[in-house]
């Protein structure tokens, strides 16, 4: 499935050789969310803001062509680089979605598989219940509240 929306990372070619698949995306040079969190601590309502109006507009434009996310998150380790990147390192940079290596489709059905990052899972993931598209508004709570308090609000 082919996205295009101006808060979600640019897939423009995707190369196949000896069994592995290789993708060609937009090139993001300002560094991850993280990053910035990491130099400036907390961000102010106005500022967490002008972050999190983006993304929450990335991800209904993902549950409109009923798509979820499933790993939103804003700590990078050397396995899992963070999905939340800036186009440059401007202060008025805009902010993608990427790493989409465990979206699903979704059906009518729940979705039932435990994905994405600990401290950012919501209740129902964790618990081994169905859920639905919400977890990805659980994950951006979290995200808001590391913004606002300069940490996150659950230990992994």
């Amino acid at each position: 499935m082919q996205v295009s929306h101006t808060n979600i990372i640019r897939l423009f070619e995707v190369y196949r050789w000896k069994n592995r698949e290789f993708l060609v995306l937009e090139f993001m040079s300002g560094g991850e969310l993280f990053d910035r969190i990491m130099a400036k601590s907390t961000f102010t309502e106005g500022e967490a803001k002008r972050v999190i109006k983006p993304i929450v507009d990335a991800v209904r434009y993902l549950h409109d062509l009923q798509v979820v996310h499933r790993d939103l998150k804003v700590h990078a380790c050397a396995i899992q680089p963070e999905n939340l990147l800036y186009d440059s390192h401007d202060a008025d940079a805009m902010i993608k979605l990427s790493d989409f290596g465990v979206s699903k489709v979704i059906s009518n059905k729940k979705m039932s598989t435990t994905v994405g990052t600990a401290g950012y899972l919501a209740p129902e993931v964790l618990h081994g219940e169905g859920y639905e598209k919400g977890v990805d508004y659980w994950s951006i709570g979290v995200i808001m509240y590391i913004l606002l308090c300069g940490e996150p609000p659950f230990e992994d």
